[in-house]
């Protein structure tokens, strides 16, 4: 009871009590007035809500209105009137139905009411608070009555409980304030009797006193750290029994000066200046004391200084160990950012040396096996240094690429066939690594080499090579500790380098079956002069791929192609799809159906992935460009699927980007692939890329465009060649995240004399005219050792068209490389090749046909079809052996020819 009548403890408990009293009465206060507010806030919104609805329902003309055709149109105008003037939120009517005629918000008009009206309709007033439009609403409800008294509708008026509550909210400044000013005179009545119980007690009461007294006995006998009181003279005031025992005091110590009690003189001079200290470490004999001292006049006390020791000898020695233990997982943890940043083997090596010099070492070297530098599976001893570095560069130590096989004596070899580190503490006793080279070990010595750690590079139970690791500049040798910290370092880099050996080794064989795949050399042709350019991804080989395809009647396929994706399955799909596309090239189709055939087989594969539940990526990212340059007309014709459009230079140096038509990438499919034709004079060249040119880390695909506009444009001169190279020097980064295929070519137009064409008409006997006309333009060309078998060739075909055709026909002889002879008519019929039975009467003209010449097929044009036929130059054509009778009914243009 005496410790609760403390002078402080009076004063808290006074104020207390009277904090506790006003703020409950506030409360209370509170509480009741927003009460009695709100509900007379309430009632009031419900008597004006019931008063002005039943005055608006009463009004003269408010029942003919709702009898009106059109109520709302009356009635809206009026019941906002009203709302206004009554200050209400709402004014609504409403048919015995509970639809509305009138709201504040026109689009509720016509929805039904949100009130309980059906007692209104049996004249009862309703009052009451709903969720309606508006929110939470306090509405009446009354009834609309005729003359008749009958009633036609209800009136619903109102208020939402937002206003209601601002009327009360309104009155809490006033409440709150005067709760304000009553609390601050019973604080300021507070202060007043604790101030004056405090200058009457000195601050302190028998309670405090009690606890001051046990506190002083406590720091004095109990406290486990050292406790001095120094006054301003330098003399001990007080000392506890913990400072006692860590300074050894003598027992008569208080009272006499600092500097007559044996002290460290380091010790004695702190104690003694009264400066402020910060675990200033001191020695006390075989003991390590952090002291902290600080003033005692902080606060109007007596001058002096009061001073704290702690023994930190223990904590020293774990501290020391605990710095190095928190310096080998930060080296750790950094090798791991720094170390296997790169897919190569040598650079990861690299990055080792480098990582542990000089952090813990001066010279760092890494031997590999030879085969791993290939991306093979290790084999053999024989190594191959593959990095090399120090803190100096002229050290004895073997360079990068120095080969050789280590004795069995040398650190090198005991650690790579165990499998376990070697540690030479000395490397100047020479006690047995010397025996690799004795006179390069003579050398590192001389150099101050002094000490060794050889640790094996192991990953996945299998060993790739030897690191070995030197100190010169260090004179404290290496230890078993080091071994740990060196061997666990060395097992993450070599995971980092099998990683590396294992991409290295898939790389080799992705670039191996890419370029295996990919065009070998370009086909001879005079159509186009044709250059090109290929950057695997820095990630690998992807599916990139172009094409020069040679077309019958002298014309050539331009492609680029590209599968989404990098490693072997993008190269694999690259080599199907450019099979598939040599196949369809083969058939002479269109660059349009050529695309639609590529989507219907790329379909086929992802249907055929799913089907055989595999792991491999769908393929429907995969693109292409089509295009066939004909030399005699300078007619382009192309087609896109998700591929970017092609770059033209005309002969002037100008660059456009013609447009081409957009269809989806390969698989996808869905719409139809339109073509587009372009007439290219010649000497024009054609730009065929792929994605990776005009899009990189730092450039999108505009930005690429403009760049590429801009590298191509005013150069009139430059070759195909040149082009590629001015391209891939502007555009193409070392390290690209996309493959890149650039195909370049310069277009060429065939010498009008080398052309010869005629219109035949549906005439068996212009047959013979025609034979005639095609062998005195041989006879020009100086080809007229391959008179007969054209004539023959002519004859069949044309004859074919005549009787099994449609107009109009055409004949067209073109020289180029091979002599190509091509009758066009309007029926897309193909004929059939096939042997005729000996008692046929026809039949033989086109085996005959595919006997003379090199190759012929079948081309469909718009308009029809073209038979055409290729024989070589400079020779005949080797003859079969025909009957006389065969011979002799090719001249017959009257004869049947079977199709």
């Amino acid at each position: 009871m005496r410790s609760l009548l403390g002078v402080r403890s009076i004063a808290g408990q006074v104020f207390a009590v009277q904090a506790v009293v006003v703020v409950m009465l506030i409360a209370v206060a509170t509480l009741a007035l927003v009460l009695q507010a709100r509900n007379d806030s309430e009632q009031e919104a419900i008597n004006r809500s019931t008063a002005v609805a039943q005055a608006f329902a009463g009004s003269p003309g408010t029942a003919e209105a709702m009898t009106s055709r059109h109520p709302t149109a009356v009635l809206q105008p009026r019941a906002e009137q009203v709302r206004k003037r009554a200050g209400l939120d709402f004014v609504v009517a409403a048919n015995p139905k509970g639809v509305r005629y009138t709201h504040p918000l026109p689009k509720q008009i016509g929805h039904q009411l949100v009130a309980d009206y059906k007692p209104a309709l049996r004249g009862k007033v309703v009052t009451e608070t709903v969720q309606g439009p508006l929110g939470k609403e306090v509405q009446a409800t009354v009834p609309i009555r005729r003359a008749d008294g009958k009633v036609i509708g209800v009136i619903c008026a109102g208020m939402t409980a937002h206003d209601v509550s601002g009327r009360v909210t309104r009155q809490l400044p006033l409440v709150l304030g005067a709760a304000g000013g009553a609390l601050a005179l019973a604080t300021a009545g507070t202060a007043l009797v604790g101030r004056r119980l405090r200058r009457q007690t000195h601050g302190l009461g028998p309670a405090q006193m009690t606890r001051m007294y046990e506190h002083h006995d406590a720091v004095l006998h109990s406290v486990r750290e050292g406790v001095l009181i120094v006054d301003g003279e330098g003399c001990l005031v007080l000392v506890n029994d913990e400072a006692r025992r860590l300074l050894d005091l003598p027992p008569d110590a208080e009272g006499r000066h600092v500097r007559e009690l044996g002290l460290e003189p380091r010790t004695a001079e702190l104690l003694s200046s009264g400066r402020v200290a910060t675990d200033e470490v001191h020695l006390a004999g075989d003991r390590l004391l952090a002291v902290n001292q600080r003033s005692t006049q902080w606060n109007g006390g007596a001058p002096g200084s009061v001073a704290t020791l702690r023994d930190t000898t223990e904590l020293r020695a774990l501290s020391g160990q605990a710095e190095v233990a928190e310096k080998r997982l930060r080296l750790l943890y950094d090798s791991g950012a720094k170390i296997g940043t790169t897919l190569d083997v040598s650079r990861t090596t690299e990055e080792l040396t480098r990582f542990a010099v000089p952090w813990f070492a001066d010279f760092a070297t890494v031997d590999l096996v030879d085969p791993v530098l290939r991306g093979d599976e290790p084999s053999g001893d024989a190594m191959c240094r593959t990095a090399t570095f120090g803190i100096r560069d002229d050290h004895p130590l073997w360079r990068v690429g120095k080969r050789t096989t280590y004795v069995r004596g040398a650190p090198q070899a005991l650690g790579f066939g165990a499998g376990r580190p070697v540690l030479d503490a000395d490397i100047r006793d020479f006690a047995g690594w010397q025996e690799q080279d004795p006179e390069q070990a003579v050398r590192i010595v001389e150099y101050g080499i002094h000490s060794m750690i050889t640790i094996p590079l192991r990953a996945r139970d299998v060993t790739l090579g030897i690191a070995t690791f030197w100190r010169s500049e260090k004179s404290e040798p290496f230890d078993q500790e080091d071994v740990a910290l060196t061997e666990e370092l060395v097992a993450r880099a070599a995971v980092a380098i099998d990683n590396a050996r294992r991409y290295t080794r898939e790389h080799s064989m992705a670039v191996t079956l890419q370029r295996s795949l990919l065009p070998q050399g370009l086909p001879e042709q005079d159509a186009l002069e044709v250059a090109h350019r290929y950057l695997p991804a820095q990630a690998g080989v992807g599916g990139d791929w172009f094409d020069v395809i040679p077309l019958p009647g002298a014309r050539v396929a331009l492609v680029v192609g590209d599968v989404v994706g990098h490693g072997l399955h993008a190269a694999a799909t690259m080599g199907r799809l450019r099979t598939a596309v040599h196949n369809f090239s083969a058939l002479d189709l269109p660059p349009d159906e050529i695309l639609t055939h590529l989507d219907e087989l790329v379909t086929r594969f992802d249907q055929d992935q799913v089907a055989a539940d595999t792991d491999a990526a769908p393929i429907s990212g995969a693109t292409c460009l089509y295009a066939i340059y004909d030399p005699v007309t300078g007619r382009c014709t192309m087609a896109r699927a998700g591929h970017p459009g092609p770059a033209l230079m005309y002969p002037d140096g100008t660059v456009t980007f013609p447009e081409v038509p957009l269809a989806p990438p390969l698989g996808l499919g869905g719409e139809p692939v339109e073509t587009t034709e372009l007439l290219l004079p010649e000497g024009s060249r054609l730009a065929l890329y792929t994605d990776g040119l005009v899009e990189d880390r730092d450039r999108d695909r505009d930005t690429g465009l403009r760049l590429l506009r801009s590298t191509l444009a005013g150069h009139p001169r430059r070759g195909p060649e040149e082009i590629c190279q001015a391209v891939f020097d502007a555009m193409a980064s070392s390290h690209p995240r996309d493959d890149i295929a650039l195909l370049v070519a310069r277009t060429h137009l065939l010498d009008p004399d080398s052309v010869a064409e005629w219109d035949v008409p549906s005439d068996p006997a212009a047959v013979a005219g025609i034979r005639a006309e095609a062998a005195r333009r041989l006879a020009a060309w100086g080809l007229e050792e391959s008179g007969f078998t054209t004539e023959l060739i002519l004859s069949e075909l044309i004859t074919n068209a005549i009787r099994y055709g449609s107009g109009p026909i055409h004949v067209r002889l073109v020289r180029d490389r091979s002599l190509i002879c091509e009758v066009a008519d309007g029926s897309s019929t193909s004929p059939h090749l096939r042997r005729a039975a000996s008692t046929d009467e026809g039949g033989r003209g086109l085996f005959l046909v595919a006997q003379f010449a090199q190759r012929w097929g079948t081309r469909y044009t718009p308009t029809g079809k073209i038979i055409w036929a290729e024989q070589p130059l400079g020779a005949a054509a080797p003859v079969p052996e025909p009957t006389e009778e065969d011979l002799l009914a090719q001249w017959d243009d009257l004869d049947d020819v079977s199709t």
